[in-house]
């Protein structure tokens, strides 16, 4: 969505009443943000007796809260109206973190980690910068390397097979599913799908093309890859994602990335606090960028 005329009439917009100083509390995921018009585009949630789910440009009147925010990030702020053009005011950034036991507990084993090894924020990526090469092996016995699907928009999450919460692996993989089908005419071409298995002793061979099977992975488009524990520790380091191994499962941060087509890092959404649709909001503006 281009948001250089951000100056748009609410009688417009499908499903939002025109109705003059309205304030309204809303929440989504930032898909872009113009520091030249002083605007921003959010995938919101919906909010009942206003408005559907959907994208959103707003003007914002502090170019200060526009400078801190980066796609990919969770927002609650207040939609206001003034003159037909929405404000997106009191913005406050919000992890999209889970606050369940396990993804709690990986977070404070990762402070402790990088408070032990400082290096360790080094290795992160931060939005804008180039991805570091990797090569990984798919479902299909196939080398991956990230550096072949340049041209191509990634979206990229972790998981691992015997994950007994549903709302952790397979959420962040029936995301990218999601994804696989609304985007099924530009998978494979536009768009690539990778699933980063953080159990690779089991999830490998047989067991991994099955579980890529249960999602009903196009393996054109989605590659679900595993490799030596080092070198997906590794990869898992550069997205700020940890993992540790707990009586025979792990306990592990959320993490989702999306890696625009010169291979440079376009947002990560932390947790699993966003939607499909969201997150296909997000894969769709970087896919749509201008090249």
């Amino acid at each position: 969505m281009k948001i250089a005329a951000i100056l748009v009439s609410v009688a417009l917009l499908g499903g939002v009443r025109a109705l003059a100083l309205e304030e309204h509390p809303a929440k989504g995921i930032v898909l872009q943000v113009d520091l030249a018009h002083r605007s921003l585009v959010v995938s919101c949630d919906a909010i009942p007796g206003y408005m559907e789910a959907m994208e959103m440009p707003f003007a914002v009147g502090d170019p200060k809260t526009l400078a801190a925010l980066k796609p990919g990030e969770t927002v609650r702020f207040t939609i206001v109206e003034r003159e037909k053009v929405l404000y997106a005011e009191n913005v406050k950034v919000g992890t999209a973190a889970n606050f369940e036991p396990e993804p709690v507990e990986a977070g404070e084993l990762s402070a402790l980690h990088r408070a032990m090894d400082p290096s360790a924020v080094a290795k992160i990526v931060i939005v804008g910068q180039q991805v570091p090469d990797f090569a990984l092996t798919d479902q299909a016995q196939a080398q991956i390397h990230l550096s072949q699907l340049q041209g191509k928009v990634v979206a990229l999450t972790f998981g691992y097979s015997r994950c007994p919460n549903p709302n952790y692996c397979a959420r962040l993989s029936n995301n990218l599913a999601a994804v696989e089908r609304r985007f099924h005419d530009r998978a494979g071409r536009d768009l690539v799908l990778l699933t980063i298995m953080i159990d690779p002793d089991h999830d490998q061979g047989a067991t991994l093309a099955q579980y890529a099977s249960v999602f009903q992975a196009n393996p054109v488009a989605w590659h679900f890859l595993t490799g030596p524990l080092p070198q997906i520790r590794q990869v898992a380091e550069m997205f700020g994602m940890n993992f540790w191994g707990d009586e025979g499962l792990l306990t592990h941060t959320l993490h989702t990335a999306v890696i625009d087509r010169q291979g440079r890092l376009a947002s990560n959404i932390e947790g699993n606090q966003f939607t499909a649709k969201q997150l296909g909001d997000l894969v769709e503006t970087v896919m749509d960028r201008p090249q």
